[in-house]
């Protein structure tokens, strides 16, 4: 029992993080201790549950969602209270820099449905280029996300559990990271898979400049997707159980503070050290 009351003390002076979301340099903002788990904070489980998205006989058609076959489709899956009108005219500018492109994205909530495609069409955007389709159970949305070509991210409240969703479903995306936490677990997300890199940008320029790059060169784009979806089973963003004994690592970590006397302090987790091991 007191081992339980030691170590629920103890997580009430860290919080988990990854050196990405939350670097040091930023450590002054919180009134906890950060502890940075390797690759990234953000656990699921999509191995266990969502296989089958990895199932080419799974994979949807464009058609059942009234998607048209022939567009490149921009797809951003967040709620819409997570944009704002630069991220929305950085879309609107894809748009019209990209031909035959599209923007899909979800009546989440739908009330937003009407203004967004009257703001779009004040911006020269054609209405047939805004796409919207309802919210779906969460193992379809998984499925159905594959059916756009790019998922663009918003940068003031970035994608977390749906930012997971479409790079499990092998969608690549473009994030934009900024400074506060919220703004900077997509880019966490991506670098989780291996291939992250190439889809974080420094600027709202860059972000813009990449979306249309992507979009216009199928090619690279293509390479891109393919080696996100071969990384989905060994990268470190889906492996849980490499994810828990990390976790385990820092509980052992925090135990030996505690028992040496020592002031929950800011530290960082690495796989494979003995000094800390899991399996304690």
């Amino acid at each position: 029992m007191k081992s339980l009351l030691c170590s629920l003390l103890l997580y009430r002076c860290h919080i988990w993080d990854s050196p990405f979301v939350s670097p040091t340099r930023f450590s002054h903002i919180y009134s906890e201790k950060l502890v940075h788990l390797p690759h990234c904070y953000f656990v699921n489980d999509y191995k266990q549950k969502n296989l089958d998205v990895l199932d080419p006989n799974c994979q949807p058609k464009r058609s059942a969602y009234g998607l048209p076959e022939n567009k490149f489709i921009f797809g951003c899956f967040n709620q819409l209270y997570k944009m704002d009108p630069e991220i929305f005219m950085t879309w609107c500018n894809n748009l019209k820099r990209v031909p035959n492109s599209a923007l899909w994205l979800l009546r989440f909530p739908a009330a937003g449905e009407m203004r967004l495609r009257a703001y779009a069409a004040a911006q020269g955007v054609q209405p047939d280029q805004i796409i919207f389709t309802d919210v779906a159970m969460k193992q379809e949305h998984i499925r159905r996300s594959s059916l756009a070509d790019l998922c663009l991210d918003t940068p003031l409240c970035n994608a977390h559990t749906t930012g997971t969703n479409v790079l499990w479903a092998g969608l690549p995306m473009v994030t934009l990271p900024l400074e506060k936490m919220a703004t900077r677990v997509a880019g966490s997300l991506c670098l989780a898979t291996g291939v992250g890199e190439e889809m974080i940008v420094n600027s709202m320029k860059e972000y813009e400049e990449r979306a249309v790059y992507l979009a216009l060169n199928r090619g690279k784009l293509q390479d891109l997707t393919n080696r996100l979806k071969s990384s989905r089973l060994s990268c470190p963003l889906f492996d849980t159980s490499r994810w828990v004994r990390n976790l385990e690592r820092s509980y052992f970590k925090m135990w030996n503070l505690h028992c040496s006397r020592q002031q929950p302090q800011h530290f960082k987790v690495s796989e494979n050290d003995a000094e800390y091991p899991y399996d304690h």
